[in-house]
C-alpha cells in the first residue's frame, strides 16, 4: 500500500525525506520505503508523524479526509 499522504504532508511542510527520517531516527532509505509502500509503516511511526503534522492517524492512513486530530482525553 502506498501512503501518498506521507509524501504530501512532507512536501507541504517543505521537508526532505532526510529531515523526516531524522525526526523518526531512521535512515532515509527506510523512510523512502514507507512513502513508496515498499515497507509496512509501524504504528509508532504513524503515531509520531500524526503528532508531528498535527493530523489524525485516520487522515494519515487515508481513512478520512478530515485532518483534525481527535481531542486528547
Amino acid at each position: 500500500m502506498k501512503y501518498q499522504r506521507l509524501r504530501d504532508l512532507r512536501e507541504d511542510h517543505d521537508l526532505s525525506q532526510r529531515e523526516v527520517a531524522d525526526i523518526l531516527k531512521c535512515q532515509r532509505v527506510v523512510y523512502r520505503r514507507y512513502e513508496c509502500g515498499e515497507r509496512e509503516v509501524p504504528v509508532w511511526v504513524v503515531a509520531t508523524l500524526a503528532e508531528y503534522y498535527n493530523v489524525s492517524i485516520d487522515y494519515l492512513l487515508e481513512l478520512t479526509d478530515v485532518k483534525t486530530p481527535y481531542p486528547r482525553k
